[in-house]
C-alpha cells in the first residue's frame, strides 16, 4: 500500500472526474490520501472530499504562503474557527515561498511561525513548502523546534546538505514527481540519504511524474515515484512502500 502524502484532489481541476480519480488511486493500491489545505476559501471543498471518503481522504488545515497577503490574519482567525469544529490531521500547506514575490515576506514569516505555534498547541504534524527560501524556512524551524515539532519537508528538491539539516530537526522529506525529470540531480543527494526519512507525494495536480509529466497529475500516477525511488535505493517498490507508508501513518496518525 502506498500513502499520497500530498494532494490538492480537492480543487477546481478534479471537478468533472473527482470520482474516477479516485479509483484509479485505489486501483494502484494508494489507499490513503493527506490533502493540505491553501486557505479559507479552500476549506469547505477539502472537508466535504473528506466526508465523501472519509476512509481515504485525510484533511489539513493550513494557509499556504502564496495566499498570505495584508488580510493574513483575518485568514488565520478563519483556519482557527474551522480547527475547533473538525477533526483536522495536521497544519499544512505552510511556509515561505519567495519564488513569485518577496512583497509579503514579512506576514509570511508571521503567519508561518503562528502556525508551528497552533501546530504545537494541537500535538499536530506541519507541511511545510519551501521555495527559494529555505534559510528562511529552516531559520524559523530552529527557533521553534523545542522536541515537539514534526512533519514534512514538501516537494523537496535540495542537495544532501539541506536534506541532513532537515532530518537533523526532525522532518521527513516529502519526494514527489522531481525526482524522475531527466534534468533533476535530486537523486544524488537521495543516494546519501536514508530511505527511512523519506515520504512520498503528487502534489496533484502540479508536478507530474514522467512519463506523465505535462499533463494534470493525479494520486494515482504516484507509482511512478515509488518506482524511480526503488531505482535510485535499488530495492523493490514493495520495500519502498512499506518504508514510507509506515513514515506517513506515522507522522499523520492514520
Amino acid at each position: 500500500m502506498l500513502i499520497d502524502t500530498h494532494s490538492h484532489i480537492y480543487s477546481e481541476d478534479f471537478y468533472s472526474d473527482i470520482d474516477e480519480v479516485i479509483q484509479r488511486a485505489y486501483d494502484n493500491d494508494i489507499k490513503k490520501i493527506v490533502m493540505p489545505n491553501l486557505d479559507s476559501g479552500s476549506v469547505k471543498r477539502l472537508i466535504d472530499l473528506s466526508d465523501i471518503y472519509p476512509h481515504l481522504c485525510f484533511p489539513l488545515l493550513g494557509l499556504h504562503p502564496t495566499s498570505v497577503s495584508e488580510d493574513y490574519k483575518e485568514e488565520l482567525e478563519t483556519l482557527e474557527y474551522w480547527m475547533d469544529k473538525r477533526k483536522f490531521y495536521g497544519i499544512g500547506e505552510i511556509g515561505i515561498d519567495l519564488y513569485w514575490s518577496s512583497t509579503f515576506l514579512k506576514q509570511q514569516e508571521d503567519a508561518f511561525r503562528h502556525q508551528i505555534k497552533m501546530a504545537k498547541s494541537k500535538d499536530l504534524p506541519v507541511v511545510i513548502h519551501v521555495r527559494n527560501s529555505i534559510n528562511e524556512v529552516l531559520k524559523i524551524v530552529e527557533d521553534e523546534q523545542d522536541g515537539s515539532l514534526q512533519g514534512i519537508f514538501h516537494c523537496f528538491t535540495g542537495n544532501t546538505t539541506e536534506a541532513n539539516k532537515i532530518i537533523d530537526l526532525g522532518f521527513f522529506l516529502g519526494i514527489g514527481g522531481v525526482v524522475t525529470f531527466k534534468n533533476s540531480t535530486l537523486h544524488e543527494a537521495l543516494r546519501n540519504i536514508d530511505l527511512k526519512n523519506l515520504v512520498l507525494e503528487t502534489d496533484s495536480p502540479y508536478l507530474s511524474p514522467e512519463p506523465k509529466r505535462g499533463r494534470r497529475n493525479e494520486t494515482s500516477y504516484l507509482v511512478y515515484v515509488a518506482q524511480k525511488i526503488a531505482d535510485i535505493y535499488n530495492v523493490s517498490v514493495e520495500h519502498v512502500a512499506e518504508i514510507t507508508t509506515t513514515n506517513a501513518k506515522k507522522i499523520f496518525e492514520i
